[in-house]
């Protein structure tokens, strides 16, 4: 539990109409259903509350934001600070810029947008019916499957700073590489422009179902799981080798560590088996990159991002030899020991 920052912080923001919680549990907030707790969450009404909080907001008070909470741990010891929500309410909308664009809030589900267009008689982002998050997301690491990525369809996304000031970035400023944008993490991105081509709503229909059953099949859509844990190597000898396949030879698959678990199904996805905390998610998925590393010399990067601080009791970090430096680095920010 955290002291109650609410009050003040209503007191310095007095037109403020987004909601604000205090000692918020994320553990039912992420799809690893795991996490302490953030000290504030504030789920803006929409664009224009989000840059008054923000331009609001002390500096030094620290700032971290969740989406759908799909591709996301948050550590045991929870978020100081604010944690920003996007809710369906003041960024799930949708609606057709003109015949051939669809212009989409950030807490909009990527199925969602994927069936809009479709339904609109719209191709391009039949994609995104197979990835599990939401727009913004989508944006900030430039999500992709079964051949398309975001970077191929964005116009443009507009978001909000630290100092509360809009930005809108042309799709060639986000600096998009793979599973990457290269946007500060201090903007917030509060909705995007899709470009999409006209086509016929059978032809559509198919290659969504395409998706649709490539992802029954081969992945664990009905566990407690985050989708894909780590990259697919890029820019080397292994360029076209993918990450589960380098998981599975190393002799991963089924690994467990506390209630955590590499799935037999799809060894490139962390499942929560009932009762793991997040600490044991992220020592399982240090354990795969050090078990891959040795066997191939390959060094995964992860996918799922980390946030928040970790409880010091749990062996994570106590920093074996097979945490990188990056990685003791940024735990001993957070308030790892060693």
């Amino acid at each position: 539990m955290f002291d109650d920052l609410a009050p003040l912080l209503k007191k310095l923001m007095p037109d403020l109409r987004g909601r604000m919680f205090a000692n918020q549990d994320m553990s039912g907030l992420t799809w690893f259903r795991v996490g302490g707790m953030a000290q504030v969450m504030f789920a803006p009404d929409d664009e224009e509350d989000l840059c008054y909080f923000l331009k609001l907001l002390p500096k030094e008070v620290p700032l971290a934001l969740v989406g759908v909470g799909s591709n996301l741990i948050v550590r045991d010891g929870g978020l100081p600070g604010v944690v920003i929500r996007m809710t369906h309410k003041g960024f799930g909308h949708i609606e057709l810029e003109n015949e051939t664009m669809l212009r989409a809030g950030t807490a909009t589900l990527d199925k969602k947008l994927a069936d809009f267009a479709a339904h609109s008689h719209l191709a391009g982002l039949e994609f995104y019916h197979g990835i599990p998050g939401s727009v913004g997301g989508a944006l900030r690491m430039n999500a992709g499957a079964n051949g398309g990525e975001t970077k191929d369809v964005l116009v443009e996304a507009r978001g909000v700073n630290r100092t509360g000031d809009v930005k809108v970035l042309k799709s060639f400023q986000m600096g998009f590489s793979y599973r990457h944008c290269d946007v500060g993490e201090d903007v917030i991105f509060t909705s995007a422009l899709f470009k999409c081509v006209k086509d016929e709503p059978e032809a559509i229909a198919a290659r969504m179902n395409a998706v649709k059953n490539h992802r029954e099949t081969v992945q664990p859509i009905r566990e407690k799981t985050g989708g894909s844990t780590f990259k697919n190597p890029q820019g080397h000898s292994a360029e076209n080798l993918s990450a589960w396949r380098l998981i599975d030879e190393a002799g991963c698959r089924g690994l467990k560590i506390g209630g955590a678990q590499v799935s037999e199904m799809h060894c490139n996805f962390l499942i929560n088996t009932g009762d793991a905390t997040a600490a044991d998610i992220e020592l399982l998925g240090e354990t795969v990159r050090a078990r891959v590393k040795a066997n191939s010399g390959i060094e995964l990067v992860w996918e799922i991002k980390r946030i928040g601080r970790p409880l010091k009791s749990h062996a994570l970090f106590e920093f074996t030899d097979w945490v990188s430096a990056n990685d003791e680095a940024a735990f001993k920010q957070a308030g790892g020991v060693k």
